[in-house]
């Protein structure tokens, strides 16, 4: 019964126009690990009781499991006191039905999984969540607490069905990771810059179907980085998507970002560094709607909020910007274009095509490009040498469809930083009228 009501849960097909070029996900299915053995943290003195420490249940289930096993968290509540290092998997998978609440107070990674292939870590009822209680680290001004996930050198992998919420520092972090594929998640953090909802710096890597609350990155992508492809993005009041912070010998290179709706968040999507060296380059950013955010596009190679870093600046190369709709909050304060090279290192081959963007406060907008190359609103031409420049245009008539849906579950406010934040449900919509690649686990498994 426990092996053939998984069997649908494991990796959903992957509808053929959606998939990225190249391999995602474990290599197993899931029914063919758990047939082979699994290890119910019950059975190593885990208790759900909300009290006891889960960190050594895990951590020994893991040990027997690890190689060609299933590491199984059955619904109930369990305490997480002691952090858990997860090594060397092959062939494994973690089952994460049960709600984990943390009771330690160490900085690190509360869930830190490394050097393992062929992985799965979900839920089979599409609750299993992590309550990280940040609000006890922030109401004091610290953000120095643990991050809650971390996969650190995980090939062929998903992690699907999860509930992140309340990070003391980032919640979920991909650091040199491959052919993985990130879906059906709910990130919940407070109102404060440091809250990171996923963070990726890693090769051939799908995010898809993901709902993000904070007040900084939404689905970030960071060097160095090749073919991710991120799409169906909910920033439900949140920093909103980006790249970087970009610094020394950058190299990102074929990435898309597909499908990104932004509610009342800092940007719809940010490029951001202060000086540095390396390339980004074969970038698309399509199909963008956004309501109520502080900046639209913002790729910014002066960045105040980052320190000055050594070099004539990051090379920015192929970034294509296409149909945008939607709104900002202030267009003559914060306009929806602006697009700021480093002088030293100007952007070449940008290209911004279908943006129709407008104010909600007051009656025009501005652009802005600066050493800036390429096609659409204030990008200037490229005709021989590109030098530095600078150009602002000011905007006095909305342009012709910029009206663009909403969604239902846009919040009203943000969740703040000195109590606790409810663990929400999965949504089963992420942008306007696009369909989950891939059902919630729970459904599945009950068809």
């Amino acid at each position: 019964m426990f092996v053939s009501s998984l069997l649908a849960i494991g990796l959903a097909p992957l509808l053929a126009s959606a998939a990225p070029s190249w391999s995602v996900g474990p290599t197993t299915d899931y029914a063919t690990k758990a047939s082979t053995k699994t290890c119910s943290v019950l059975d190593y003195d885990g208790v759900a009781d909300g009290k006891t420490d889960i960190g050594p249940a895990i951590s020994s289930a893991w040990d027997d499991c690890k190689e060609g096993g299933v590491v199984y968290i059955p619904s109930g509540e369990y305490a997480l006191g002691s952090w858990v290092t997860l090594t060397g998997g092959k062939s494994t998978a973690i089952r994460m039905d049960g709600t984990i609440y943390r009771t330690g107070e160490d900085g690190g990674n509360m869930i830190f999984i490394e050097h393992t292939s062929d992985f799965e870590l979900f839920s089979s009822n599409s609750k299993g969540a992590v309550q990280g209680y940040g609000y006890e680290f922030h109401k004091d001004g610290s953000l120095s607490g643990p991050r809650i996930l971390r996969l650190y050198e995980v090939t062929d992998f998903s992690v699907h069905d999860l509930i992140l919420v309340d990070a003391p520092a980032f919640h979920f972090s991909m650091d040199t990771c491959s052919n993985g594929e990130v879906y059906n998640m709910a990130i919940r953090g407070g109102d404060s810059g440091g809250l990171d909802g996923i963070d990726v710096w890693s090769n051939d890597i799908w995010i898809h179907d993901v709902e993000v609350t904070n007040k900084d990155e939404c689905v970030t992508v960071k060097s160095p980085s090749k073919s991710i492809l991120v799409e169906n993005i909910y920033c439900n009041w949140s920093g909103g998507c980006a790249m970087g912070s970009l610094s020394t010998d950058v190299d990102i290179s074929d990435i898309t970002y597909r499908n990104i709706y932004t509610w009342s968040s800092n940007q719809m999507y940010m490029i951001k560094s202060n000086g540095g060296s390396g390339s980004v380059s074969d970038v698309t950013l399509e199909n963008f709607i956004g309501h109520g955010n502080a900046y639209s596009l913002d790729i910014d190679q002066a960045w105040s909020s980052m320190s000055t870093v050594s070099g004539d600046g990051v090379q920015l190369n192929n970034i294509t910007i296409s149909n945008w709709k939607g709104t900002e909050a202030n267009g003559a304060e914060r306009g929806p274009i602006k697009v700021n090279c480093a002088p030293g290192a100007p952007c070449t081959d940008i290209t911004i095509e279908d943006f129709a963007m407008w104010t909600e406060e007051g009656d025009y907008q501005t652009y802005v490009c600066n050493s800036a190359y390429g096609s659409g609103e204030c990008l200037k031409e490229e005709s021989g040498d590109v030098t530095s420049y600078s150009t602002t245009v000011t905007v006095s008539t909305a342009p012709t469809g910029y009206s663009a849906a909403s969604m239902d579950a846009d919040l009203a406010t943000a969740f703040g930083t000195d109590s606790e934040i409810p663990i929400p449900t999965i949504p089963t919509s992420f942008y306007p009228g696009a369909t989950p690649f891939s059902a919630l686990a729970a459904k599945a498994s009950s068809a």
